[in-house]
């Protein structure tokens, strides 16, 4: 009987502690997203616009793959987040002879001085590892400490199946990630101005240092996109990260930008570099060429007029406008009429009523988002019987001054009587003194009352 009561429990906590992982995953739609039956070589890939991250194009991007050096941008994310460009870094022993022979870097020496800006530049160009080392233990003492953190920061911004145990994607089998995590950090990564700066530089020189005395550490940038003598440049790419390994395969992080619409795509897993670049600028001919950016509302469009209760006949009728625009990106053969729109305008609206003020929301629900702005009066809504109000209001202040004026006139007349009331009495007391003096007789007496008096 115990064993069994013992079994019972054991199931009912396993049950519970596989609850929560399970209702994470019916969390969001793993199915992949190909709209117009496009065809790509890579084993992994999404696009996204960068604005909303609605996903355009979606291909196994939720299997773990290995991301290789597109690592390097969770590893600059943390450095902006917790250094400053001139920070000095020392680079270690470890940094140097912990990169294993064949991986990129960047000459650095032990003990050689160099500031956070330096270091990010050959750690996203040429993509060095030892740059990346080096980094990690400037911020957080080792790379131990330093993946802690990279885990925690992936966590913060929803990646659901990353874990990272370096900061530069040196081959591990318990450092992965998908396509979908990393376009989240690649999204973040673009509000980092210094990030996208450095990512549409074509070729850098490292300067020198107080351990490297020659100008010769020259490096071209990794990314086939943006470098204007490669076969795959992209006039419109804007960085951002590549990487490879044997285990990995031909990866990407990449940006671009036209007509004021932009999109990211993360490549995973492809044979060769052919099959990275031109997966990337088919899907993104694709986006530029059939989505664009199309508003919904304008900023202060009337969206409705209504009648306001107790107004008076100049301001009853009020124009609700939009507080704000709503733009998207959208295919270019939707039909905006079409979209699903809810305006809610709030209950019983009466006067008075401000301009500005808001009095509903209007919503667009597109493939299970939301899209609103607030809806303001666009002008003041005055009650009916303001004048009648104004005129009361007048007159209480009227009575309030005269009743002051009065009760004023009253208390200075009582003042005034006590005064003269006290003055009276004084005068019958001197006067019983003086009658006594002079009924005793004697002027003696006589001369003691005029002094007295």
């Amino acid at each position: 009987m115990k064993q069994l009561k013992s079994i019972v429990i054991y199931t009912i906590i396993i049950f519970l502690l596989i609850l929560p992982v399970t209702g994470l995953a019916t969390d969001i739609d793993k199915s992949d997203y190909n709209p117009d039956n496009l065809t790509t070589d890579s084993e992994s890939v999404l696009l996204m616009d960068a604005t909303t991250g609605n996903i355009l194009y979606s291909k196994n991007i939720f299997e773990k793959k290995y991301p290789a050096s597109t690592t390097k941008l969770m590893t600059a994310i943390l450095t902006l987040e917790n250094c400053e460009l001139t920070d000095i870094v020392t680079v270690s022993h470890n940094a140097i002879f912990s990169i294993p022979v064949g991986y990129s870097h960047a000459s650095l020496q032990e003990g050689e001085q160099l500031t956070v800006e330096e270091l990010l530049n050959v750690l996203l160009i040429p993509s060095a590892n030892d740059a990346a080392v080096a980094l990690a233990e400037h911020i957080a003492g080792s790379v131990e400490n330093f993946s802690t953190m990279m885990n925690d920061k992936a966590k913060e911004l929803g990646c659901l199946d990353t874990h990272f145990v370096n900061p530069n994607g040196i081959h591990d089998n318990n450092h992965y990630s998908t396509a979908y995590d990393l376009a989240l950090i690649g999204k973040y990564a673009m509000k980092f101005d210094d990030i996208m700066r450095i990512a549409k530089i074509n070729q850098y020189t490292l300067p020198t240092s107080n351990k490297y005395d020659r100008k010769d550490r020259i490096f071209n940038a990794t990314n086939g996109l943006i470098t204007k003598n490669d076969e795959y440049y992209y006039p419109e790419a804007t960085g951002l990260k590549t990487g490879y390994t044997d285990k990995s395969g031909y990866c990407i992080v990449t940006t671009a930008e036209k007509n004021d619409v932009t999109l990211l795509e993360v490549v995973l897993g492809s044979d060769s570099i052919e099959d990275r670049y031109e997966d990337c600028i088919k899907l993104f001919d694709y986006g530029f060429d059939n989505y664009s950016n199309q508003e919904l509302i304008s900023e202060n469009e009337i969206i409705k007029t209504v009648e306001v209760s107790g107004a008076t006949k100049e301001t009853k009728n009020l124009n609700i406008v939009a507080k704000n625009k709503v733009d998207i990106l959208l295919k270019n053969n939707v039909d905006i009429n079409s979209l699903d729109k809810k305006v809610e305008i709030n209950e019983n609206l009466s006067a008075p009523i401000s301009e500005g003020s808001v009095v509903g929301k209007v919503t667009y629900t597109i493939e299970n988002k939301e899209y609103s702005t607030e809806l303001i009066a666009a002008s003041s809504v005055t009650p009916s019987n303001f004048e009648t109000i104004i005129f009361r209001i007048l007159l209480i202040f009227l009575i309030l001054y005269l009743l002051t004026i009065f009760l004023r006139k009253i208390n200075r007349n009582g003042n005034k009587h006590t005064r003269n009331k006290n003055i009276s009495k004084c005068s019958r007391k001197n006067s019983k003194k003086k009658n006594y003096k002079e009924k005793s007789g004697g002027r003696y007496r006589f001369t003691q009352i005029n002094e007295y008096l």
